[in-house]
């Protein structure tokens, strides 16, 4: 395969994978923009969190609710549990890198928020310690996976929602990741800025 053939098959094989998703994901992309419009409607807070990655798509959700995704609208709070270095970086050298989200949600988070949880393989195993702690806490947990959803999709209760990509490819994955990310923030701005998306719709929550 040259060189041009293989940029048009990661082209091919991105374009595949979305159409797959966008044929099998939409009613819970859905439900978990509702539930976290609800969340934010009710004084909650969104974290996120992943690595890799997954640590830049958590980090693009929360800069898109901060600062405005394609329209001008207040701020909206969320919070990427992989910026702070210094906080990340004690938390691993004085426990374990595996409890680096964990402690910063039982000092942030509060029952009613969300905890986007982001892992392509689904066996994060910090991101799976953190979902564990936001149980806990009586948070939501909306868990963007792939392949099998792992351990994290085993993990997760019946409030919690998993967004399961249907690839292998951690590349396709994260691809699809972004994409659903950018839906999520649509739909929340809809459901919260627009006359389109006044009321939100209750069964899917």
């Amino acid at each position: 395969m040259s060189i041009i053939e293989r940029i048009k098959h990661n082209f091919h094989e991105s374009i595949a994978t979305k159409t797959l998703a966008g044929e099998l994901l939409p009613e819970v992309i859905a439900r978990a923009g509702n539930r976290m419009a609800k969340a934010l409607i009710e004084n909650q807070k969104i974290l996120c969190c992943g690595n890799g990655g997954s640590a830049a798509d958590a980090q693009h959700f929360a800069s898109e609710l901060i600062n405005r995704f394609e329209t001008e609208r207040p701020s909206l709070p969320a919070i990427a549990l992989t910026t702070d270095t210094s906080t990340i970086t004690s938390i691993a050298n004085d426990y374990h890198f595996d409890e680096i989200f964990t402690r910063q949600i039982k000092a942030l988070g509060q029952p009613g928020d969300i905890l986007l949880a982001i892992s392509t393989s689904g066996n994060s195993k910090n991101v799976l310690n953190a979902i564990k702690v936001a149980q806990d806490r009586h948070m939501i947990v909306v868990a963007l996976t792939g392949r099998d959803g792992g351990q994290i999709g085993a993990a997760l209760n019946s409030q919690d929602i998993e967004i399961r990509v249907p690839a292998q490819s951690t590349a396709r994955i994260q691809e699809t990741h972004l994409l659903i990310i950018h839906c999520l923030c649509d739909l929340i701005d809809r459901v919260l800025f627009s006359n389109v998306c006044e009321v939100i719709d209750q069964t899917l929550i």
